[in-house]
């Protein structure tokens, strides 16, 4: 091997070694990045990083994540959310796994309205767990559910995934959020399919709500709770995804309309206030800066590897393999998935995957369909311990009796789950495409 490529192994073993001890992400990047690009070029490589760095704070698209993050920490600092999950909860207390059911309708609502998967995890752990530990629900079982429904964020749009992968693949946020709305659903249809099962074959995993405790609540009563409390965040989620989807008006401008609308519901819900406003910037602000940082950091990195020639390295890997495009693939998703046990997403998106994209580009891969199996892939590093922030999340704020043990096996049927509808995505890329294609994407 020539001098450059062991630079580059140096440079990506660097990395790994800077967050085994404990150093930020974003700090083992850059200088992974700029140690390795200064002893391969000296500072001759490094001129264009104003330039990268001012395209990634001025690009337009990228505006869109405050927004929506704003958007999700208002309906959920609010107490919206609180208000949904009670609602469909007792709509759904009768049958077994019920209250399972109404967790994973709820991380459908929150997921499109907020993409948050820490805020949904959180939320939806402290308000049901407790509750389902008195019904006699199975630990493990809550807790996998309930990691689960928070991951859906990750793949139902508007998804900070998807705004990133948008960026990296080169297609509109618009086609990859149309492309995902199914994919999503179908993956919500499969946790609902084996809650449903559970309460067949193993209901005293899951058992119904008492009925006495849902006769607290009269039917009339009920329509109007879901008319209250479910209709208006739907509403939103729909008028923000039908305007980006149907072409009305760009992510980012899209993003500011639904900030607009969570505000309005929370004023309308008589639950504004300076405190919560407050609370909502500083979460935003948080999150907002965390995505940016990495991504600036990322740029060293990135110019390093491809400097270097990194991706000439990547193509001689492919070239390896069997099976051409489709082994390509699959070794892709292994690698991912294999990567999501110990690094973040970010990481893994803006790391990892440029590495590789060009590959993919002479093979003529559809783009959407690989950022749509990307991002279901990326969206199980939430639930594969022993680093899923999933799993994170929800030891912090469960009760006690709730085990370590019991969160990742709970994790684990959900894990295969996930697997299961990335490989029917495979199999069947259509269900990615049909819908961009069909709307003009």
């Amino acid at each position: 091997m020539s001098g450059n490529e062991w630079l580059i192994i140096g440079m990506i073993a660097g990395f790994l070694g800077l967050m085994i001890i404990g150093i930020p992400v974003a700090i083992s990047l850059a200088v992974s990045g700029f140690i390795a690009g200064y002893l391969g070029f000296g500072s001759s490589l490094f001129n264009l990083m104003p330039a990268r760095l001012f395209g990634v704070v001025t690009n337009y698209t990228l505006l869109a994540i405050p927004l929506f993050v704003f958007m999700g920490v208002m309906l959920e600092k609010s107490k919206v959310a609180e208000n949904m999950l009670e609602t469909i909860g007792k709509a759904m207390g009768g049958l077994n796994g019920g209250m399972g059911l109404a967790i994973i309708l709820v991380g459908v609502l929150m997921g499109a309205s907020t993409g948050i998967v820490g805020a949904t995890v959180v939320t939806v752990g402290l308000l049901t767990l407790p509750a389902l530990m008195r019904r006699g629900y199975s630990p493990s079982v809550s807790c996998g559910t309930i990691c689960a429904s928070g991951t859906l964020g990750q793949i139902i749009p508007p998804s900070l995934v998807l705004i990133l992968l948008s960026d990296i693949v080169g297609e509109s946020v618009g086609a990859l959020f149309a492309a995902a709305f199914i994919p999503g659903l179908i993956l919500a249809g499969i946790y609902i399919l084996y809650l449903l099962l559970l309460g067949v074959f193993k209901k005293e995993l899951v058992p119904a709500i008492p009925a006495e405790e849902r006769a607290e609540t009269s039917k009339k009563q009920l329509v109007k709770d879901l008319i209250a409390h479910v209709m208006p965040p739907l509403i939103l989620v729909f008028a923000v995804l039908g305007s980006i989807v149907g072409g009305v008006a760009a992510p980012t401008e899209a993003a500011s309309m639904g900030a607009l609308g969570a505000l309005m519901i929370a004023i309308l819900s008589r639950r504004f206030s300076p405190a919560l406003l407050k609370e909502t910037l500083h979460g935003t602000l948080v999150i907002s800066a965390m995505v940016f940082f990495i991504l600036l950091c990322a740029q060293p990195f990135s110019l390093s590897f491809r400097g270097l020639g990194g991706e000439q390295m990547v193509h001689a890997l492919f070239e390896m393999l069997p099976g051409g495009e489709f082994g390509a693939i699959l070794f892709l998703m292994a690698l991912l998935f294999i990567l999501g046990f110990f690094l973040e997403w970010i990481e893994i998106s803006y790391i990892a995957l440029p590495m590789f994209l060009p590959v993919f580009m002479n093979y003529g891969t559809d783009m959407v369909w690989l950022a749509i199996m990307v991002a279901m892939n990326l969206q199980m590093s939430f639930l594969t311990p022993p680093f899923g922030w999933a799993l994170f999340f929800l030891k912090g704020v469960a009760p006690k009796g709730i085990t370590t043990r019991d969160i990742y096996v709970g994790a684990l049927p959900f894990v295969a789950l996930q697997l299961a509808a990335l490989v029917v995505l495979f199999q069947f890329p259509a269900l990615v495409t049909w819908l961009p294609e069909a709307i003009g994407w």
